[in-house]
């Protein structure tokens, strides 16, 4: 029996597969799926093999977000402290998410909607459907938009003024929307959006990946820092990976007329 309410899968060339597997509710998440994927991302940290990972779902949706019978219901009859518990929980995921060293892929082949459109948002490139939407509908329900870091990494990839008009009006966004204002990466027909994330989840997973783990680290630093503290905390990083054997083999390479052969050292 997996040990996961949702299925994940290590392959032979360093990309796992994560994909929710609820279809008859568009994969909503419950209590035991949110704390799952905390440890998951967390614990993915030191696994050597896994290079890569590949978010997508089972059926017509990505994720629905949370469970309205599972979820919704329990929470209001909750003590207060057990509703704070829950909220940190979910905060968590996107945080150990953003946290990996790792590139996350996400491949939308349906509905992202409520915190399945943060754990997209979460993701580091996002491969859309044509027929996928994307949905921040916190407000719809009575709830801030502002919820697992939406209005932290959102302002960030579309802008203060479109970001708040999404998380404000909770409307749908469809896959050229997105792309138009940033939200995608790609746009691909639907049959394609799992293979079209899996090749560059290989492509990452084949690279160097301790340039990649620390390009992703910088990117979320920098966010908060002066151009001054960015420029030195660049010149340091860069200067450690000058001294690492992923740099010194593209220069073999480059000398030797080959393709390099990338350890993530």
């Amino acid at each position: 029996m997996s040990q996961y309410d949702f299925r994940f899968e290590r392959a032979s060339d360093g990309v796992a597969v994560l994909t929710f597997d609820r279809p008859d509710t568009l994969n909503s998440l419950t209590f035991k799926i949110y704390a799952q994927l905390e440890r998951l991302f967390l614990e993915l940290e030191e696994d050597d093999a896994v290079k890569a990972v590949v978010i997508t779902g089972n059926g017509r949706g990505f994720c629905s977000g949370g469970s309205v019978d599972e979820i919704i219901a329990p929470l209001l009859e909750s003590e207060p402290h057990e509703t704070l518990e829950f909220t940190r929980m979910t905060g968590a995921v996107v945080r150990n998410m953003c946290k990996l060293q790792k590139p996350i892929v996400a491949a939308i082949n349906g509905i992202a909607a409520g915190a399945g459109s943060v754990i997209a948002l979460a993701s580091d490139i996002r491969v859309v459907s044509e027929n996928a939407k994307f949905a921040f509908l916190f407000t719809k329900v009575g709830l801030t938009g502002a919820d697992m870091g939406a209005a932290w990494l959102l302002p960030r990839i579309v802008g203060m003024g479109r970001a708040m008009e999404i998380l404000m009006l909770g409307d749908k966004i469809d896959a050229h929307e997105a792309h138009r204002i940033g939200l995608a990466n790609r746009v691909t027909l639907h049959d394609e959006v799992l293979p079209t994330a899996m090749l560059i989840a290989r492509k990452l997973a084949e690279g160097p990946t301790l340039a990649l783990g620390m390009t992703k680290r910088m990117v979320y630093q920098e966010w908060m820092m002066s151009l001054e503290a960015a420029i030195e905390q660049e010149a340091q990083a860069q200067a450690l990976m000058l001294r690492g054997h992923d740099h010194l083999e593209f220069f073999r390479a480059w000398t030797e007329k080959r393709e390099p052969r990338f350890t993530g050292r």
